[in-house]
């Protein structure tokens, strides 16, 4: 059984190496909201909490040590490639609202606003220091789970 009972049990972390101002474009752009920012030595950020919905993600400044300091290199540093990206599932007016608002901050769509055969927006784009972030309505809590499909 979970450990959280109010919220995301699977909970996404990131490194950035300006951490202040990509909590900045993302409450901005993606309209997500700060939990939590506790701030670390020279102006970094020690450890974020970001929410949107019932959803979370952790952040902190990749210039922070730690167990994890080691493992992580930024997208920029991996020539723009990620071995996982973060999906915000929003109503398909705040998807559009979204898009315009990442399209005005000039971040590059890497999908453009569609409406996939599975249903709902989507569209992606890359926040200011590369990372993925898929954002769409499609809610797969929503929709049976493939096991109830095959029954």
């Amino acid at each position: 059984m979970s450990a959280s009972v109010n919220g995301s049990t699977i909970i996404p972390a990131i490194r950035y190496v300006d951490c202040n101002a990509a909590i900045e474009w993302l409450c901005t752009v993606l309209g997500m909201t700060r939990r939590a920012v506790y701030p670390g030595p020279g102006d970094t950020v020690a450890h974020g909490e970001l929410t949107y919905g019932g959803g979370m993600v952790m952040l902190g400044s990749a210039s922070n040590g730690g167990a994890s300091a080691g493992r992580w290199i930024s997208p920029k540093d991996a020539g723009g490639r990620e071995t996982s990206h973060v999906c915000l599932i929003m109503t398909d007016d705040h998807c559009r609202a979204a898009y315009e608002r990442a399209k005005a901050a000039n971040a590059p769509i890497v999908q453009e606003l569609t409406s996939p055969s599975h249903g709902g927006l989507s569209f992606g784009c890359e926040d200011p220091e590369g990372h993925t972030w898929w954002v769409g309505s499609y809610d797969p809590w929503a929709h049976p789970a493939q096991e109830d499909l095959q029954s």
